[in-house]
């Protein structure tokens, strides 16, 4: 059989069926305009919502916390995957590694597609469309990327990148006459233009700006990562990375790190993530002040560091001695100390 007599094949076992896709939704405008695109020539579409420790529906940055609210809008089916720990051990050691700084962007959309594409098998969808814009972003949006994370997925031909579908080969969807190549984008690059030009096309208001992106390409977040990822026999718990989002952090030793809440949310934050058994707190006895975790493996001396950090960012006076409470194991003593001087605070920090 040709490959026309294929291809008129499956366009007849297509016949009145609805095409389905399994859309990657992130809550930005790029998937919303992609799921957009697809409604318009009558697809049937599914979203898969992917958390991860580093990106969270709630956490407020970026456009992940919009995500519910964006498949509501467009009325299509939402499935939520959470990755965690597999995620760490990715995180690890990613095998095409990091970009520029703790983000493992590649290995990561890969974990993406394998899940979207576990979900496009179960519910019988005939291929998979995100929001991706081809040199939109440096390591993971390039030629090669994108073949890489479709060829190691086993989903070569079956993603559909409407935005810059045009500037791609065709997938199995547009060679199979499910969508039509000349309904699709031809946007590429940083620049928003195209896309704003299709939310005003669909009646999209207020499009949301450029999502602030993943926490791992933070570089102050990148380089707390790192010292956990370094400072870990196996991998971080997920308290661990909950708490590299919170305070100022300081490494006092190879085995013992010292966090310090900034203001009274943060605190309460702190105080929350504080582990029974594993962890010390630390605030001033008398004065205003952090609070503060100890975490790891810690002797007098390592306590005698944190106590005068907690003072030193704490209302108690800089030139006199004062008393730092410190609980751990279920018990409670107080400790005097000085306030610790900021250039050395200063190297210490994380």
């Amino acid at each position: 059989m040709s490959q026309n007599e294929k291809q008129a094949g499956v366009k007849e076992e297509k016949e009145g069926k609805r095409p389905k896709a399994v859309a990657l939704l992130s809550g930005g405008l790029d998937s919303n305009l992609a799921i957009r695109m697809m409604l318009d020539q009558g697809v049937d579409v599914e979203a898969v919502a992917i958390k991860t420790p580093f990106c969270d529906f709630d956490c407020g940055k970026g456009c992940g916390h919009r995500v519910k609210e964006v498949a509501d809008e467009l009325g299509v089916k939402l499935k939520t995957v959470y990755f965690g720990e597999e995620y760490l051990r990715m995180l690890k050691n990613p095998r095409h590694g990091y970009g520029s700084g703790m983000n493992p962007c590649i290995d990561c959309r890969q974990m993406m597609y394998g899940a979207a594409k576990e979900h496009m098998e179960k519910t019988g969808a005939d291929f998979i469309i995100t929001g991706e814009v081809l040199f939109q972003r440096p390591m993971s949006q390039n030629n090669r990327a994108l073949h890489i994370i479709e060829s190691e997925t086993g989903l070569e031909g079956k993603v559909l990148r409407p935005l810059s579908a045009k500037h791609l080969p065709p997938t199995d969807a547009e060679r199979d006459g499910l969508i039509k190549r000349e309904n699709m984008g031809d946007i590429r690059g940083r620049s928003r233009k195209g896309q704003l030009a299709l939310a005003r096309r669909f009646g999209v208001h207020e499009p949301p700006n450029a999502a602030g992106g993943c926490l791992l390409t933070d570089p102050a977040f990148s380089k707390r990562v790192e010292d956990l990822m370094a400072h870990v026999k196996d991998i971080p718990s997920i308290n661990d990375i909950e708490l590299l989002k919170v305070g100022r952090h300081f490494r006092l030793s190879k085995e013992a790190k010292l966090v310090v809440g900034r203001n009274k949310d943060e605190n309460e934050i702190v105080r929350a993530l504080a582990e029974d058994g594993k962890d010390a707190v630390l605030e001033a006895k008398d004065h205003v002040g952090p609070t503060c975790i100890l975490r790891g493996t810690y002797d007098d001396g390592a306590i005698a560091k944190a106590a005068s950090i907690v003072l030193r960012y704490s209302d108690a006076p800089k030139d006199a001695r004062s008393e730092v409470t410190v609980t751990a194991n279920g018990a409670s003593k107080s400790i005097e100390a000085e306030p610790a001087d900021s250039s050395w605070v200063d190297s210490l920090r994380i």
